[in-house]
């Protein structure tokens, strides 16, 4: 009865741990961003730092470009000063690591466009959307993307250089998952044995 109740417990347990997921935080520089009802492209930026989200970086230097297009713009305008609007999938999301984990997808579902009030008179737009790519050796689907832009004082008005960003990215923990299926292994090495005494 005591085995019952643990592997009960064990196939409750692992599918929480398969939902586990681990945030990285890479921090990009200058660059061009353009928009049009085409959609919306930055190219040309540099990540300068790279590490956990929420930690400080682990690595700092030229580490690598990041990329963005998506696709045509669905709602909204891209008028700066409104500030909301929302672009179809499609496009891609690169960064070219040196040094860090690469990452390539697809945006997989819409992208939103917001503008976030900041203290001290300068702008920042946060774009937001779902990948479907690979992150350094991993295949990850469902990955969120928050990629915040500062356009300094100026609002974005279809072509600016950006000033900074901050790209997080929100990834299934492969660690947790290899976790899951050693317990799934177990628990179909239980079953066997329990099925050979009957």
């Amino acid at each position: 009865m005591r085995r019952v109740i643990l592997i009960a417990v064990l196939a409750l347990a692992l599918p929480m741990a398969a939902f586990a997921t681990s945030q990285v935080d890479y921090t990009n520089s200058a660059g061009t961003l353009t928009g049009t009802s085409s959609g919306m492209s930055l190219t040309g930026s540099m990540i300068s730092s790279y590490g956990p989200a929420g930690s400080p970086p682990t690595k700092t230097g030229n580490l690598g470009t990041l990329s963005f297009s998506t696709g045509a713009l669905l709602s909204g305008s891209l008028d700066g000063k409104t500030g909301s609007a929302t672009f179809g999938s499609g496009g891609s999301f690169t960064i070219t690591g040196a040094g860090v984990p690469s990452f390539t997808g697809t945006f997989s579902g819409p992208v939103t466009w917001t503008l976030v009030t900041v203290p001290g008179g300068t702008h920042s737009y946060t774009l937001v959307g779902t990948v479907s790519g690979t992150l350094g050796n991993f295949s990850t689907a469902g990955t969120t993307i928050q990629l915040t832009i500062n356009t300094g004082h100026g609002f974005f008005n279809g072509s600016t250089n950006i000033s900074s960003g901050d790209t997080n990215i929100l990834v299934p923990e492969p660690g947790t998952l290899g976790l899951l299926g050693t317990g799934l292994v177990g628990i179909a090495g239980l079953v066997r044995r329990k099925l050979k005494m009957s």
